[in-house]
């Protein structure tokens, strides 16, 4: 075959195509599979450290197991239901009517510390995603403890969410009000802060204060629809 011949060009640059592909689709296989184990160790280690459990990487997997003795999703009605809570995706979750929805929660056992109910959050920032997990004391509205993250909010400003100095606010707090009433978490600007009752409130981000209603309102959206299971675990 003629090498300055159109056809062979062809050939060849087909041929290229195909391996080129095959290269690439088998470079995918082999990394899928460490791409899912280091999401699930990520997940892991926010549940523990909700619980101020900090571990690193390589034990996260072994105190896992030892601290999280149940998971289970419920709906809206705080029944449980079929589904396995750590697959859950809350993204698409939140596509559905809200009676429809999969809520995923994580039961841990502290010992003299007692039992904690994990819960996550998802909402949106300023610039994308946030999200987070928040433990309940058996009360079912003191937080025990919290950790957020986002995807790519401001560093200096809405990032802050996910500094241990904003997170540790959250510890102590109630979602409910002495009269049984659910009123969430009010994340309060320095301006607003002599309308926030400081049981259920605590300080916003300064210069980020989109990010911070973003939370505010994720927590109000998200744990609403656990109230009914709140109320059946006290």
């Amino acid at each position: 075959m003629d090498k300055n011949g159109n056809a062979y060009t062809f050939i060849y640059a087909s041929v290229m195509v195909v391996l080129v592909a095959a290269v690439l689709s088998f470079a995918a296989m082999k990394l899928k599979a460490p791409q899912q184990e280091n999401v699930k160790i990520e997940k892991q280690q926010s549940i523990l450290k909700s619980l101020n459990i900090e571990v690193s990487a390589d034990k996260a997997e072994q105190v896992y197991k030892k601290t999280i003795t149940d998971s289970y999703v419920v709906n809206t009605k705080g029944d449980q239901i079929k589904g396995d809570a750590f697959t859950v995706n809350l993204k698409e979750e939140h596509a559905k009517p809200a009676d429809e929805q999969k809520l995923p929660v994580y039961v841990a056992d502290l010992g003299d510390q007692g039992k904690k109910y994990i819960i996550p959050v998802r909402g949106t920032g300023l610039w994308g995603p946030i999200w987070g997990y928040l433990a309940f004391d058996s009360d079912g509205s003191t937080i025990f403890g919290a950790t957020f993250d986002d995807e790519g909010e401001t560093p200096g400003l809405g990032a802050q969410i996910a500094t241990e100095g904003f997170q540790k606010q959250f510890a102590g707090k109630s979602i409910f009000n002495s009269e049984g009433k659910f009123v969430s978490i009010f994340v309060a600007k320095s301006s607003e802060k002599g309308k926030a009752n400081p049981k259920h409130s605590v300080d916003a981000i300064s210069g980020g204060t989109i990010t911070s209603k973003g939370l505010q309102k994720m927590l109000q959206v998200d744990l609403s629809k656990y109230t009914e299971f709140f109320k059946k675990i006290r």
